[in-house]
């Protein structure tokens, strides 16, 4: 079975993997740290995922840090939830035939017969 993840909320923008460790470390022996970055822009998005070599921690940290101020901010601090049990995405792709003529696939763009 796959260890179980934290998922660390409200994270300072300028948090990084080594300074979310470093926190996570009071509490025991940390496998990863790692703080969710904006694939275009390369910032933070505000969250990220602990992971703990013993999965005893995990309760530990939940309950002592869930709260506690990290980088200037109160973090939140609880169990992530499994990928299979999170909701799937919504595809916003424009391939729908809402607000257009569907003859014209959907598009809302008026075709020119010049």
């Amino acid at each position: 079975m796959a260890q179980q993840n934290l998922f660390i909320g409200s994270l300072a923008y300028a948090t990084t993997d080594d300074t979310l460790k470093a926190f996570f470390e009071q509490i025991g022996e940390v496998e990863s740290a790692r703080v969710i970055t904006d694939r275009d822009s390369g910032r933070s998005k505000g969250f990220g995922f602990v992971e703990f070599k013993s999965e005893s921690d995990n309760q530990k940290a939940v309950d002592q840090l869930d709260g506690k101020e990290l980088d200037g901010r109160a973090i939140s601090v609880g169990l992530a939830r499994p990928k299979e049990d999170r909701p799937p995405r919504r595809d916003f792709g424009g391939n729908n035939d809402r607000g257009g003529n569907s003859d014209r696939g959907g598009s809302s763009f008026r075709q020119r017969s010049w």
